[in-house]
């Protein structure tokens, strides 16, 4: 396809981007577009025999919905997309579904879901209202006036019996409009399809590296990585680049997704450029779900009206064993409310209906609808009863970590009960820890401990009470050596590790693992008293 002017872009471009900023303004709340979006999920639904079971048809309300239709998790849904994937039409979705994608495994094995033509074309546009989002913020167009680079896990597609199955980031690549994939996309098909890794990050650096380049995308541990491979192939004799705007001097926007961006934040602001602006999208396997709107950072804007039906189940709700139960304890869009932890329920064209998706959600406001992403329902930290969250950690951690000057690489907090006499124990949480090294000052586990207690009580209500009533004791801290949590995802198959790595579990199967790497024996998992260092690594 013949490549479009670059001004001739940059003025259509900047007309859809008012139309779009002119549409959010008059959006709202969104609860329009939801039932937009739900009556075209039921007409959809009808013919299947997902409608035919659940007795769903084009006239079927909210209110029969949430009647007729339990909430479900992949397990239920499993059975019907493995009949899908051979071949057989109109299960969740009307016809035979040619695509489908593999969920990255973060909470457990892969999940396998489908992809028909309906979900395609939402997929289509939350990448275009993603980047709509960044340019209506930024006032301008001029990101659409360059090369976009996406970068993750191979875009490869594996087919068997006439489907199709690929990555979440293959999917998108999918996607995307013959218009789009000629004039915006890279590092093109031969170099998205490589596994991700250092040979990828390679290529792509030297297929990118003297392009114009406005829009850098993907994970956060795969932009880190890609910007080394780009500084590093841009260097010539004893000249190093510094940052990315010396390779791509039109880069503006690093736009993240699979994961908050945590750990990486100063890292990647400092390798990026002085005047890349970040710009968060909270995306999945299932769907599109919120985008940054702003430059605050206070929450990201829900997509309410990409084909995606939401409800929200208040977290005190979900109980592992009476979840299919809990439906009628969902509420729709317009009746959130902020300071809620929300688990949040999707219907979508793939076929999912009332579909758990184990996230934990927050809204920050409500008109229009931010929420924040505070964690995962698997990854909570509630041995105890304190109920804390991976947001809370993490908060905790980056903020004892930016008094003290220190970089933290990667963390993991998880449960220690420990038996120290005939009818006596202690109770406390366990803090791996991996910090850059050459800090300016040395911290130590009797300096962290104390820090970590004081800002996580001043976070969670639950906690501070339990260490008021000495039900739990001081947190445990195990500083290790450079290179362990890199360790653990190459011995457990994973990618990009630092983002993905569970922050924290309610039984104690990675810290164990740690534990194996560390040589920390069992004998020595009991916490330390208070005000006493603990062992390194």
């Amino acid at each position: 396809m013949t490549l479009v002017p670059r001004f001739l872009l940059s003025f259509f471009a900047g007309i859809e981007v008012s139309r779009f900023a002119r549409q959010q303004k008059a959006g709202g709340r969104g609860h329009a577009a939801q039932l937009a979006a739900f009556r075209q999920l039921m007409t959809q639904f009808a013919g299947t025999e997902l409608g035919r079971t659940r007795g769903l048809s084009a006239g079927t309300g909210t209110e029969e919905f949430r009647e007729q239709v339990p909430l479900q998790r992949y397990e239920a849904v499993k059975p019907l997309v493995e009949r899908m994937a051979l071949g057989e039409p109109d299960v969740l979705t009307p016809g035979r579904c040619p695509f489908f994608v593999e969920t990255a495994g973060t909470t457990g094995s892969p999940k396998l879901l489908p992809v028909p033509e309906p979900m395609l074309a939402h997929f289509r546009q939350g990448v275009r209202d993603a980047v709509f989002q960044f340019a209506a913020r930024a006032g301008h167009a001029g990101v659409f006036t360059g090369r976009h680079v996406h970068l993750g896990a191979s875009t490869a597609l594996r087919e068997a019996r006439g489907a199709f199955c690929t990555s979440f980031d293959g999917i998108v690549t999918l996607s995307l409009s013959r218009w789009a994939e000629a004039n915006l996309y890279l590092p093109g098909d031969a170099v998205g399809a490589l596994p991700e890794g250092p040979e990828k990050f390679a290529a792509a650096a030297r297929a990118t590296a003297h392009r114009d380049v406005t829009l850098l995308g993907g994970t956060p541990a795969a932009i880190f990585a890609l910007a080394d491979a780009v500084r590093e192939a841009a260097a010539t004799g004893k000249q190093r680049m510094t940052h990315l705007q010396a390779v791509w001097p039109n880069l503006e926007c690093c736009l993240f997704t699979g994961a908050p961006l945590g750990l990486f934040a100063e890292p990647l602001r400092a390798g990026l450029g002085p005047t890349v602006q970040l710009h968060e999208v909270y995306a999945a396997a299932e769907g599109f779900f919120a985008a940054q709107d702003d430059s605050s950072g206070s929450g990201l804007r829900l997509f309410a009206d990409a084909g995606i039906y939401f409800e929200f189940l208040p977290l005190r709700y979900h109980h592992e064993g009476s979840l299919e139960r809990a439906g009628a304890q969902c509420v729709p869009l317009e009746q959130a409310q902020t300071g809620v932890d929300y688990v949040m329920v999707v219907t979508t064209p793939a076929g999912l209906c009332r579909y758990v998706t184990e996230d934990v959600v927050r809204f920050v406001t409500l008109d229009p609808p931010r929420l924040q992403f505070v964690g995962r329902t698997a990854f909570q930290l509630n041995s105890f009863g304190e109920r804390v969250s991976e947001r809370e950690l993490l908060e905790t951690l980056q903020a004892v970590c930016t008094r003290n000057g220190w970089q933290p690489v990667s963390f993991h907090v998880a449960p220690i009960h420990h038996r120290i006499a005939a009818g006596q124990a202690i109770s406390a949480h366990e803090w791996w820890l991996e910090l850059r090294t050459h800090t300016i000052k040395t911290p130590t586990a009797n300096v962290l401990s104390p820090e970590f207690d004081t800002e996580l009580s001043r976070r969670n209500g639950e906690y501070a009470a339990r260490r008021a009533k000495q039900a739990l004791d001081a947190p445990a801290v195990r500083l290790v050596m450079p290179g362990v949590f890199d360790q653990w995802a190459r011995e457990h198959q994973k990618t990009s590790s630092a983002s993905k790595m569970p922050r924290c579990r309610s039984d104690r199967l990675i810290a164990d693992q740690l534990a194996a790497l560390t040589r920390f024996h069992q004998a020595t998992l009991a916490p330390f008293p208070p005000n006493t260092p603990s062992a390194k690594a």
